[in-house]
């Protein structure tokens, strides 16, 4: 089944998590049958939060599991979020909320990027982790972006 970027698009935000662009990927082991293992980069906004821009670097595992998309990939991520505009922080900010999931198998387990707000500090913290139904996985990185005026002033 292949849907649409557009549909896809529409599906995320409904559901209030960022559609991921895919950025590119790099080979880290050649395989002689089916897909290469890679490292692939993928950059979403906030949904919630516009000037707010999140790069996330995944391993994707190959060879023949991997090119029919049954392969579960590693729990192994990076993340990134900087602020690429002016921040307009909406009225009621809630303290928690995920801004963007991704399956990373066929059943039971998806990389997701939590949205937590520090007022504290005037800082938006992004922190991503690996979901497991069972046995849930203690992967996990995070990016902080302070909520700062953009431009000349």
């Amino acid at each position: 089944m292949n849907l649409k970027p557009a549909l896809l698009l529409a599906l995320a935000l409904i559901a209030g998590t960022a559609f991921a662009e895919r950025i590119g990927c790099v080979t880290t082991e050649w395989k002689l049958v089916g897909a290469n293992h890679k490292v692939c980069v993928e950059s979403f906004g906030d949904p919630k939060i516009p000037g707010v821009t999140c790069h996330v670097s995944q391993a994707r595992t190959g060879g023949i599991s991997g090119s029919f998309g049954l392969a579960q990939d590693p729990s192994q991520f990076s993340l990134a979020c900087r602020q690429t505009g002016p921040i307009t922080l909406p009225e009621k900010l809630p303290k928690e909320a995920t801004v963007f999931t991704e399956d990373t198998s066929i059943f039971f387990k998806e990389t997701r990027v939590i949205r937590l707000w520090d007022e504290a500090n005037r800082t938006l913290v992004y922190l991503a982790i690996s979901r497991k139904l069972i046995d849930g996985a203690p992967a996990n990185s995070i990016s902080t972006v302070p909520v700062m005026p953009w431009g000349a002033r």
